[in-house]
């Protein structure tokens, strides 16, 4: 990536400047490099940036090609557009197109949501916007890109100490909104606003949503962790399995939950399920976005957490935390790791997902059903 960025970048930037079009900038840039999961907490909080814009500007949020998935969050909220990371780091063709479509918008204001910036990524994005005003928050200590990072300072008009590098993802945001807007307001609660929710869609029976699939394998809990929660639901209850066709490829083991005669496989997509979840007696998730999209609609939703995220993402902080939620996690020394595990793994697992207990899983589902 590196071998054509570093000359791509300026070339395209010297050509933008040539063509660049008469007229005052206009509109503001929002960047989120974040991914599925990232995307509906950042939906949770996103009210409080929408207020950047003034009246008959355009507000864009970027997001990576992945979280795409997630951007019926923002209907009639923001323009959202995508950017496909991975070409980004390897076509040529692909990066001047994309960096030469950001610079076309003469952006009044560009902002970065993101705490952790890769120098040719996010960084080479917000830079070829040539914003009139760039902001973000002070980076993430990266050592490896620690100088690149630095340089980067450079497009930024100002840059916000928004914390400790292990610091709840929601709260740092809602206090960059603060900064940003210049107000000091309440934390908010982890739950997107009501008025945006889609209309719920009854379901024949109660119903149970399991996701046991995760981008990262070894966050995923063993098949009979699962049927153990789902043999104590109620007898007449349904079971809904969530994920995509292809996850059933990759992992058949989990093709035996289907095997109950209550169990059936749902490959809806993220906009189609929320409807459906709004009714759902619970959600019984690992770590991953369906569990985030649940959580914050206000279901009964049991975490199943590795420990990589504490302090981070999960569990949420306390003060943000809805009663509709219960995370089940092992607490252990290297928690936080952000998925950089330097433990060996326990049957496929991380080892604090291996350990999770099954009987405190088990109790917290107790408690979530018997809560409402």
């Amino acid at each position: 990536m590196r071998r054509f960025a570093a000359w791509i970048d300026p070339l395209e930037a010297a050509v933008g400047r040539l063509r660049r079009r008469p007229g005052a900038a206009s509109g503001v840039v929002l960047f989120s490099a974040g991914g599925l999961g990232d995307t509906v907490l950042l939906a949770t909080v996103f009210d409080r940036f929408a207020g950047l814009a003034r009246p008959g500007e355009t507000l864009t949020l970027v997001l990576r090609a992945d979280a795409g998935a997630m951007a019926f969050l923002f209907d009639g909220l923001a323009e959202v557009a995508t950017v496909d990371f991975r070409r980004l780091a390897r076509s040529p063709g692909y990066r001047v197109r994309t960096l030469a479509g950001l610079r076309a918008r003469r952006a009044r204001l560009v902002v970065s949501l993101d705490h952790r910036r890769h120098p040719d990524l996010d960084e080479a994005l917000i830079a070829a916007c040539a914003g009139e005003r760039t902001v973000g928050m002070e980076p993430r200590r990266w050592a490896k890109y620690a100088a690149r990072l630095g340089r980067a300072r450079a497009c930024y008009a100002a840059l916000y100490d928004s914390g400790p590098d292990r610091l709840d993802k929601v709260v740092r945001w809602a206090r960059f909104a603060d900064w940003l807007a210049g107000t000091e307001r309440p934390l908010p609660v982890v739950a997107l606003p009501f008025a945006r929710l889609p209309p719920p869609v009854t379901l024949d029976s109660p119903t149970v949503y399991v996701q046991p699939f995760s981008a990262v394998a070894q966050k995923q809990v063993p098949v009979d962790f699962l049927a153990r929660l789902i043999a104590a639901l109620p007898a007449d209850w349904r079971v809904r399995l969530t994920g995509t066709a292809a996850d059933l490829a990759r992992h058949p083991a989990y093709r035996g939950l289907i095997d109950e005669p209550r169990v059936t496989f749902d490959g809806a997509t993220f906009r189609d399920l929320l409807p459906l979840l709004r009714t759902a007696r619970a959600v019984i998730s690992v770590d991953t976005a369906l569990m985030h999209l649940a959580a914050a609609a206000g279901v009964p939703t049991l975490c199943l957490a590795s420990a990589a995220y504490v302090d981070e993402i999960v569990p949420y902080a306390a003060e943000i935390c809805p009663p509709n939620v219960r995370f089940v996690y092992c607490p252990m020394p290297c928690q936080g790791c952000l998925g950089d595990c330097q433990l060996p793994a326990e049957s496929g697992m991380y080892p604090c997902v291996a350990r999770l207990d099954a009987a405190a899983a088990a109790a917290a589902l107790r408690g979530l059903l018997d809560g409402g």
